[in-house]
């Protein structure tokens, strides 16, 4: 009896999971919606900040792992830049995760 419990327990895991490793992926649709204030610098060809002047990257086509990291850094103050924090201090974990999918989506 005790050797049925193990893959049982396993295929158990393996389902309830699942949903989970989809989910993580984000939602591009959802995430399009949750972009907009994104948009405003990260949507505008060969845009530069005014003060200080940098360029602001393009975030289309990006790696949506990459993204999430980023945003979480911001969030957390780990990586500075007072707008980006003021950004991604209000988003949660699935919000993140819907905003990589959109740009990972969209062309560069």
């Amino acid at each position: 009896m005790m050797d049925f419990k193990l893959p049982a327990i396993c295929c158990a895991l393996v389902v309830l999971a699942a949903p989970l490793a989809v989910q993580a992926e984000g939602d591009p649709t959802v995430g399009r919606k949750k972009a907009e204030t994104c948009l405003g610098c990260h949507g505008i060809e060969d845009y530069k900040n005014v003060y200080p002047t940098y360029h602001v990257p393009k975030l289309g086509g990006q790696n949506p792992e990459y993204i999430v990291a980023a945003l979480t850094a911001y969030s957390t103050g780990e990586r500075p830049h007072s707008t980006m924090h003021a950004q991604a201090a209000t988003l949660s974990a699935e919000d993140m995760q819907d905003i990589a999918a959109y740009f990972a989506a969209r062309e560069q």
